[in-house]
């Protein structure tokens, strides 16, 4: 058998991928909401608030030394019971999903051995993670299982690798929520919908001093939308079911895969009871390509049931009260709910309000009654999220994500250039701030590997509500401009930037820097 790889749409002329992109969508009926289609599941849609919440286990390392923690996570197939009186197949990190969530504290490092045991090459990326080149899951970085040792590839120039390899995470970087996942080139979309993500808390002495929430208080929550197929299978609209060949997926939903069953850490609409004090609440928008709009219902007395305190790179200056919180793909809010606002015995339902039908409802939260606590939020919370001067950018780079024809057929685009592992869109000099002008056509959630960076403008206007603090995923609405400010350090190499629309990303909307 012969496993080839390519270098994405246009660059060896075009392929069957780039012809079933289509024309994008906006779907939801409050408003423009996601960009993408609805994929329907063929089976019975389970009753929701019916199954308990589920915490995915915090995995022990295998070793520890001095300065560093060892851990040993096998990729396989396994079953899982997400629906009702069926087993559903998934790809997980220890065969579970979500896979186990891995603690550490930041400035020690983590090493992780990921052995392969799937039917495919996979790459393993930090998400959020200020990681050397080698070790951040370049996408043709392969790792193939061992009973493929023997067949021909193109990797494009890519670091492979056979059986196992080990991720190296040095984790100099502040306390934040980060997340790990697979980032195959061409296949990361299908990867993810199988099951292939998990948490990776980093915590530091500046974040235990605050009294906030722990312990079982301290909830990571990944909200994912799936389909399913009339056995209970997963149900993804791959063109090639090996997801060995050919990359894409089938027409109208190159624009992105939405599904109509909301998974809280892999459970449909669970219920979690909770006590009448604070809780903190990771939140982590795991989905291909949807978009959330979070609110409690009801609200308590007084509205703001939403406290912010962190984001994708940790937590922000101050606290910032919502009464909703939009989530894009890949971002992360953490939050904290004061449940003593409510009566003992009320539910409470997170809900969705981009959503249509099933996917209106996320989870509930049953209040059992009151409980000791001495947590509160504090008015200062860290001093690391100050704004970087603009005046201190060496260069402003701007960047343009739009549905384009490549070769004669629809595709994504950046500045009109498919993903090539050759090109480098940026080269910046270490140690440099640049500023980073990102322009689109429709939702796009634009991802920065290596370096955290901050919103400066929306337009003509200032940051947008959820734009504080450090951020490595920002939510661009359709037809928006928005612009970052990035400082690039520690580590010289190839990295990438992309749209984490995952079928946009799969279909050519990613471009390299390279850090000099």
């Amino acid at each position: 058998m012969s496993l080839s790889r390519r270098a994405l749409l246009g660059i060896i002329g075009g392929t069957a991928a780039a012809t079933v992109v289509g024309v994008p969508l906006i779907h939801g009926v409050r408003g423009s909401s996601s960009t993408g289609e609805l994929l329907p599941s063929r089976r019975p849609l389970p009753p929701p608030f019916k199954r308990p919440l589920t915490v995915p286990p915090v995995l022990q390392p295998t070793r520890t030394e001095a300065t560093a923690d060892y851990y040993d996570i096998v990729q396989k197939a396994a079953y899982a019971e997400i629906l009702p009186d069926v087993r559903t197949q998934i790809w997980g990190y220890n065969g579970i999903f979500p896979g186990p969530t891995i603690v550490s504290r930041s400035g020690r490092r983590a090493v992780i051995t990921h052995r392969n045991e799937l039917p495919v090459p996979v790459v393993v990326h930090l998400h959020g993670g200020h990681t050397p080149p080698e070790h951040d899951g370049y996408p043709t970085d392969l790792l193939y299982p061992l009973n493929m040792a023997g067949m021909n590839h193109d990797h494009m120039g890519g670091a492979i690798s056979h059986g196992q390899r080990d991720y190296l995470y040095p984790l100099q970087q502040r306390a934040a929520t980060l997340w790990y996942h697979d980032h195959r080139m061409d296949f990361t979309g299908p990867s993810l919908w199988h099951g292939l993500a998990g948490f990776h808390l980093v915590g530091d002495d500046d974040e235990r001093r605050l009294p906030l929430p722990i312990g079982d208080r301290d909830i990571p929550l990944m909200i994912t939308d799936r389909s399913f197929d009339t056995d209970g299978s997963l149900l993804y609209p791959s063109l090639d079911p090996t997801l060995l060949t050919t990359p894409g997926v089938k027409e109208p939903y190159g624009a992105g895969v939405l599904g109509d069953v909301i998974l809280v850490n892999g459970t449909p609409w669970p219920v979690a009871d909770v006590s009448a004090v604070r809780y903190r609440l990771r939140l982590l928008n795991a989905s291909n390509a949807r978009r959330y709009k979070l609110t409690l219902h009801p609200a308590p007395s007084g509205g703001q049931s939403l406290v912010q305190i962190g984001t994708d790179g940790g937590l922000l200056d101050r606290p910032i009260a919502h009464d909703a919180i939009e989530i894009a793909p890949a971002q992360r809010f953490d939050i904290i709910v004061d449940f003593s606002r409510y009566q003992s015995g009320q539910e409470i339902t997170l809900r969705n309000e981009f959503g249509d039908g099933s996917t209106t409802h996320v989870m509930r939260f049953r209040v059992t009654g009151p409980a000791p606590d001495a947590t509160h939020i504090p008015e200062q919370l860290s001093a690391a999220a100050a704004v970087l001067p603009a005046n201190t950018a060496a260069i402003t780079r701007t960047l343009l994500f739009r549905h384009d024809d490549v070769s004669g057929m629809p595709g994504w685009t950046i500045n009109g250039q498919p993903f090539n592992p050759n090109y480098d869109f940026a080269q910046p000099k270490l140690g440099t701030t640049e500023i980073w002008r990102l322009i689109t056509d429709f939702h796009h959630p634009i991802h920065l590997h290596l370096g955290h960076f901050q919103v400066l403008r929306r337009g003509i206007g200032p940051a947008g509500a959820y734009d504080h603090g450090w951020k490595d995923t920002i939510d661009l609405r359709p037809a928006e401009e928005a612009m970052i400010i990035v400082t690039f350090d520690d580590y010289k190499g190839r990295y990438v930037f992309h749209c984490h629309n995952l079928e946009h990303e799969d279909m050519a909307m990613m471009g390299n820097f390279t850090t000099t």
